[in-house]
């Protein structure tokens, strides 16, 4: 998934009670928090145009821009992505790029690790 390739396609399923919490968490005005970009990818494959959430299972290979937006999920625990990884398109859908160059600046300036390995951040746009 680095330099600027499309993301793999990945497994997902998302059940019923995880679909009923995630809107219940919408409509009353709550986060919804995704552990990683495979469960935002996972939540948004099967959230509508209207951002109501359904259960499903499948493969996804979902690509999440600024054009397209975020119609599920609303923060993110997330580990620090490599500078051409199409992830940060994530990102930036979910912070802006202009928040999105300052935590990086920071990760850079104190050392953080990257990817798998590495530190994890918790983004609240």
């Amino acid at each position: 998934m680095e330099d600027h390739e499309p993301p793999y396609e990945e497994y997902y399923s998302v059940p019923l009670e995880t679909a009923r919490l995630v809107n219940a968490a919408r409509t009353n005005g709550k986060r919804v928090i995704a552990v990683g970009t495979t469960v935002v990818r996972a939540l948004e494959t099967v959230t509508d145009a209207e951002g109501v959430e359904h259960p499903g299972e499948g493969r996804t290979n979902l690509l999440i821009t600024p054009q397209r937006g975020l119609r599920a999920v609303n923060a993110l625990l997330t580990g620090l992505h490599e500078p051409c990884a199409t992830h940060l398109s994530m990102l930036e859908t979910l912070t802006g790029l202009d928040h999105l160059k300052i935590i990086y600046r920071e990760a850079l300036q104190e050392g953080y690790l990257w990817h798998e390995f590495g530190d994890l951040h918790l983004m609240l746009p």
